[in-house]
C-alpha cells in the first residue's frame, strides 16, 4: 500500500450507505479543515465520525478524514512496529523507526498551522477551549499509541503535544482521537445547522449548560417550568443564567472556582 493514506471527503452518497463508503480516495480539497490520523487500525476510521452532522459535513467537503497506516512503516518481513522497552518491563513499546516515517508521511500535508496530537493518558485534559484553538488550525494529525506507548525520541523529534481526554486509560488512541474530532468538527463554520448553539452549551463561557425542555408541556405528571412558557426572552435568560450556575457549582466545584475567579 505504501505511503498512500486512505481518505475520506466529499462523495455522493445514499442516505442509506455505511461510514465505510466514505473512504475512496479524494483529492485534498483547497483551504478545508482536514484531520490525519496515524494508526495501527485505520478501519476504525471514519467509525461515528461518519453519522450525523460531522458525516454529512464530511460528504460536503467542509473537512476531510485521511488515516495513515502505521503497519505500512513496519520493519522486515511481518512488518514489526513495536519491541521491548529498553530497560525492562512490561508490554511493547511503538518503534521510532516506525512512527517517525509515518509522522513524517502524514506531515507531507500539512500546511499553515498543522499541529501534531498524542492521544496519552499524561497529556494535557482536552477541554472545549482546545476545540475551539483546533477548529481555527488548517488542520491537525493525531498519533493513536497502543501497547505500552511511543518511544520518546518520537515525541521529542516531531514536537508532539500530547492529550488526554482524561484521567483513565485506553487500550488504544482512535477512540480518544474521534472524540476530539468531533468536538472540533462542530465547530467548523457551516458544520451545525444553528451556529448559535455553540454559544450557549456547556462550557460555552466555563458553565454547564441549563436545563432543556420541549413539547410536550406535561409528561408524567412533569410540567415545563412556567418561566419558558412566559414568552419573555429576558425572564428566560435569567433563569438560564441561574440554572447553568446552580448545576456548574453543584456538579463541577473546578470550573465554577474557575468561572468565579474570571469575574
Amino acid at each position: 500500500m505504501g505511503d498512500t493514506p486512505k481518505s475520506f471527503g466529499r462523495k455522493t452518497m445514499r442516505a442509506t450507505a455505511q461510514p465505510r463508503s466514505l473512504m475512496e480516495s479524494d483529492a485534498e480539497l483547497a483551504g478545508v479543515w482536514q484531520a490525519r490520523i496515524v494508526t495501527l487500525f485505520p478501519d476504525a476510521f471514519p467509525g461515528v465520525l461518519g453519522m450525523s452532522l460531522t458525516g454529512k459535513a464530511l460528504q460536503e467537503g467542509r473537512w476531510q478524514l485521511h488515516t495513515h497506516d502505521l503497519r505500512d512503516h513496519g520493519i522486515g518481513k511481518h512488518r514489526n512496529v513495536d519491541d521491548t522497552p529498553a530497560g525492562g518491563g512490561a508490554g511493547m513499546v511503538l518503534r521510532a523507526d516506525v512512527v517517525g516515517p509515518a509522522l513524517a508521511a502524514a506531515q507531507v500535508h500539512a500546511r499553515g498551522r498543522w499541529p501534531i496530537l498524542y492521544m496519552s493518558p499524561r497529556g494535557r485534559r482536552f477541554d472545549q477551549a482546545m476545540a475551539r484553538d483546533l477548529a481555527r488550525c488548517d488542520g491537525v494529525t493525531m498519533l493513536c499509541g497502543r501497547f505500552e506507548g511511543v518511544d520518546e525520541r518520537v515525541l521529542e523529534h516531531f514536537g508532539i503535544t500530547e492529550v488526554s481526554l482524561g484521567d483513565f486509560v485506553m487500550t488504544g488512541g482512535e477512540l480518544a482521537a474521534q472524540a476530539m474530532i468531533d468536538a472540533t468538527v462542530r465547530l467548523l463554520p457551516g458544520v451545525l445547522g444553528n451556529a448559535d448553539s455553540t454559544l450557549e452549551e456547556s462550557h460555552a463561557e466555563g458553565l454547564l449548560e441549563h436545563p432543556q425542555y420541549t413539547r410536550p408541556a406535561q409528561w408524567e405528571e412533569l410540567a415545563i417550568p412556567d418561566v419558558l412558557m412566559s414568552g419573555n426572552h429576558g425572564e428566560i435568560a435569567k433563569w438560564r443564567r441561574a440554572q447553568s450556575e446552580a448545576l456548574t457549582k453543584a456538579r463541577r466545584p473546578d470550573l465554577w472556582q474557575a468561572h468565579k475567579d474570571k469575574e
